[in-house]
């Protein structure tokens, strides 16, 4: 047993103490989730703070539902990670603000850490454009998320090695692109 499925499954019992450390756990990936693929996938209106924080308390509604059936947690996590952005991307454009918050979410980032972040985000997420829709959620997932392969075959259906092979063509895929552009700048 995973120590996130052990803390699942002691939030899920009621034990408060689990259930902040679970969270402190899981969200800085999902947050990462999120912003790969909304601001990669040209949802700029889209807050990923926001979705990130949807999917937490989705995550948390559901855990009464979630039984430790041998899958990482995190796969339970990403499923509804995955049905959480699609809804953004379905979402309209514009959307009323009800209130305004009394501070900003920074994702537990200092500013130096969010500047980088979203340099990063700028520069190297149009990048997953280019590769199909499969491969860029294992990328989002191997390399935003920070999950394990295992983990990210047990989020997509797929088996270890599986992702490690389509991890493997996708960034083969994504260093030929950086060669091309790199020819065309030189």
């Amino acid at each position: 047993m995973t120590l996130d499925n052990e803390l699942a499954t002691r939030a899920r019992r009621g034990e408060a103490r689990a259930a902040a450390e679970l969270l402190a756990r899981i969200r800085p990936g999902v947050l990462r989730y999120c912003w790969a693929h909304l601001r990669s996938l040209g949802r700029g209106d889209v807050s990923p703070d926001d979705v990130a924080q949807d999917i937490c308390l989705a995550v948390f509604e559901a855990l009464p539902r979630y039984q430790d059936r041998g899958l990482p947690f995190t796969a339970f996590v990403y499923r509804i990670a995955a049905n959480k952005v699609a809804d953004a991307h379905r979402a309209p454009a514009f959307r009323p603000i009800d209130c305004v918050p009394e501070r900003a979410d920074d994702g537990g980032f200092d500013p130096a850490e969010q500047a980088v972040l979203a340099d990063l985000s700028r520069r190297l997420l149009p990048l997953l454009n280019d590769l199909t829709d499969a491969q860029r959620e294992i990328i989002v997932l191997r390399v935003a998320a920070g999950l394990s392969a295992e983990e990210t075959g047990a989020v997509l259906g797929k088996s270890a090695a599986a992702v490690r092979m389509a991890q493997s063509r996708a960034l083969a895929r994504l260093r030929e692109w950086a060669r091309a552009v790199d020819g065309v700048i030189a």
